[in-house]
Parts: C-alpha cells; structure tokens; sequence
C-alpha cells in the first residue's frame, strides 16, 4: 500500500492544470513535466513500445505471455486536472485510521471535511484518506487512474504466473476541458477495447452517460445616458435575464439526479451593450437532448420575435453523446468488469455517468470504452479525498480483467 501511496502523492505534486482559453494540445506546458516523469517511470518497470507524441499522448504496451489468440485490451487515464480550482503547489495530507469524525484540511482557514455533508466518508471507516490541504486541489481525478494502471502494469510484469494477453495503456492530456479524445490515434492503439479508469466511488461501473452540448446566448443593446434613456435605451442585462426566467426552473444541476438533464448556466459576462451567457447543456436520453437544444433556440427567437429585432443570437456545439449505443452492442465487456470486481470482493455499481469520460469520444471513434472507478471523491475541489483502499481495489480488478481476458476456452470465453 506504501508503493501505491508514494506513487500517488509523486504523481499530484506535479502541476498539470488544462487551460480551456487555449487551443494548443497540451493546452499547457506543464503537462509536459508529468508525461517525462511517466515515460521514465514506465521504462524502469519494464513496458514496451513506449511513444510519447507531439501532443503529449503517452502510449505503452504490456506484451501478451500467453501461446492462445487473446483480445488487445485497453487501459486510459488522463494527466491533467480541472481549470477549475488551483492545482498549484498540491500538498497531500495522509489520514490514517480514519475514525469517522471531522477532518481539519486547514486550521487557519477553518476548512473542514466532515461527514455531516459529505456522508460518503462514513463507508471509509479505518481506511487510510489522503486529502487536500484545503488551498488546492487534490489530482485524484485522474491521477488515482494514472496510479492503477502503473501499478498493475507492474505488478503483472512481477509476476508472469498471471497471463494475459496484450495489453495496452494510454495517458491522455486535456480531458478536463473536453479534449483529451480529440486526437487520441485509435489505430495505433490497436485495442479492442479499453477501459478509461476516472471513476469515483469504488465500485462505480458506468456505460452510460451525458448527451452533452456548449451553448451560447448572445444579447444586444443600446447604452444611452440613463437620464435620457425612455424609449432608447435596450439594456442587454435585463434581456438576458428575461431569457433565463423562461428556461426550466427545476433543470438545473442543483436540482436533478439520475437520468434527469439540466439547463447549465456556468458564465455571465456583460454590460448594457452586450451579455453573454454560457450553458452546458445535457441529457442521457437522446430525443431529450435534442429538445433541450431546440427549447434553448425557440426561446431567443420568441423573444426576437416579441422585441421586434433580432437582439439575441444562439451558438449551440455538441460536445460528446451518450456512450451506450456503442458500449451495449458489446456488453461482454462490461460483464468482465463486473466479474473483476466481483472477485476483489467488490459490489459493482453499475450507474449512469452524470458527466462524460474520454471513454465516452473513444466509443465513438471505434474504441469501446466503458468507464471504472478510480476511488477519488468530491472532484475539482478543495475536499477531493481518495481513500488509499479503493486505488488498491482498482489496481486489482485491473489485473483481473487481465487475467480473465487471457482465460483459455473451458473457462471463460468472450
């Protein structure tokens, strides 16, 4: 459990924060610095046919030692964290015995993890809780993945009873900002199929996830001198907040769980000559998400329409679909999962992502790809927390998929 800890904490202490302003791949330099210390570390333990890229897309492969026919299977994880909250200078604090009660992230800025509102940590109980410090992020998402997949490599590549056949293993950049799949080269991985390990919750095994969309309103106005105003003055502000009061009250993220979609609003910037609103918008269900894309149009037009002048304008990008019209057709792959985790002594939860993976791009690409848990809690934030247990876990059911992928007819065939 050490190697695994030691791993981790080396790997989150590297600043590899995505930047969504710009449009270089690796959208930042210092993902850089993560991706050599990767490359290094996977020569010394003993992977072959090593590539990093021109856009910072680490590759390996683990060869089969078995004589039989044996599908090439996948493993990715991404190196950058969220633009979303600072992962400059992470500082890990190591938990141990974990009793239950609150835990001080930060005792000069009262900064607290406590199970009265995040209840989850009451299922690690005498478990070891790496967090934060409370001024930073922790990089659990996707460096608790990036752990588990060296980790198992290495441990196969110690251990040669176990067989397995070929083995792949992928380290994206930018999954953060939505384009870690974009010029991640199927073919030359040569799986046939993979699993991304950016999970939460141990157990979590997902096939399912988000439609999911960028969307933009854009609204007009006319600045005149307030005092002068009546009858000339079009405050582009108040048009914007005319837009937001007629979408969906309650399809809001703070408002929905399970299969129910949302209405994002995620940025405002403005004045009275122009606003800009910025949604996401998503939905796991097709047909849903297509309405949800035409309701956000027909409101700006309505509104057009009853202004008498086209002051607001729509741009609306898909961004990713649902992975389960891809994954279903080849379910054994999730059935091996589930059987892994299984043997770890581990209760699959098979769920919907309410989010989206590199898995999720993959799918379509021809790369199935569904999505295991890599332990982490409370992403993109100052209470992310990884119990040391769960990535322990997930280093096993890497390896056992391994091993169950390898097992000659009369055991299990796939």
């Amino acid at each position: 459990m050490k190697h695994i800890i030691d791993r981790f904490i080396t790997y989150v202490k590297v600043d590899t924060q995505s930047d969504p302003s710009n449009a270089a791949f690796p959208s930042t330099e210092k993902q850089w610095d993560l991706a050599q210390l990767l490359v290094k570390e996977l020569t010394e333990i003993g992977m072959k046919n090593i590539e990093i890229d021109a856009n910072c897309y680490i590759m390996a492969t683990l060869p089969s030692n078995v004589a039989h026919k044996v599908p090439t299977i996948g493993f990715i994880a991404h190196m950058d964290t969220s633009p979303d909250f600072s992962g400059t200078n992470v500082n890990p604090q190591i938990h141990e015995n974990y009793d239950g009660k609150d835990i001080v992230l930060n005792k000069e800025k009262n900064i607290v993890l406590s199970p009265d509102y995040f209840e989850d940590l009451l299922l690690y109980k005498g478990q070891t809780i790496i967090t934060t410090d409370g001024t930073t992020l922790l990089g659990a998402d996707d460096k608790a993945g990036i752990t588990e997949i060296v980790s198992a490599m290495e441990y196969l590549i110690q251990h040669p009873e176990i067989k397995h056949g070929d083995i792949r293993i992928c380290f994206t950049p930018d999954e953060e900002v939505g384009k870690g799949a974009h010029l991640f080269d199927v073919q030359k991985f040569g799986s046939d199929w993979a699993y991304t390990m950016d999970g939460s919750e141990i157990g979590e095994l997902e096939y399912e996830n988000f439609n999911a969309a960028s969307a933009k309103a854009i609204f007009s106005g006319k600045s005149v001198h307030p005092g002068y105003a009546k009858g000339k003055m079009v405050n582009s502000i108040l048009t914007a907040h005319e837009f937001m009061a007629q979408l969906p009250k309650h399809e809001i993220p703070e408002k929905t769980s399970g299969y129910e979609g949302f209405y994002h609003l995620h940025t405002i910037q403005g004045g009275i000559e122009e606003t800009v609103l910025e949604y996401i918008i998503r939905d796991h269900d097709f047909d849903l998400f297509e309405k949800r894309k035409i309701t956000f149009e027909k409101i700006a037009n309505d509104m057009n329409t009853a202004l008498g002048s086209k002051l607001v304008k729509t741009e609306i990008e898909d961004q990713y679909y649902n992975m389960k019209e891809k994954i279903e057709p080849v379910l054994h792959i999730v059935t091996i999962a589930k059987e892994a985790m299984e043997q770890a002594g581990i209760k699959p939860l098979i769920k919907a992502i309410r989010g989206g993976t590199d898995g999720s791009q993959l799918s379509y690409k021809g790369l199935p790809c569904p999505n295991i848990f890599a332990g982490g809690h409370n992403f993109h934030g100052k209470y992310e927390y990884v119990p040391v247990e769960s990535m322990v876990k997930a280093t096993e059911v890497i390896v056992n998929i391994a091993q169950l992928v390898a097992e000659q007819p009369g055991g299990h065939t796939y």
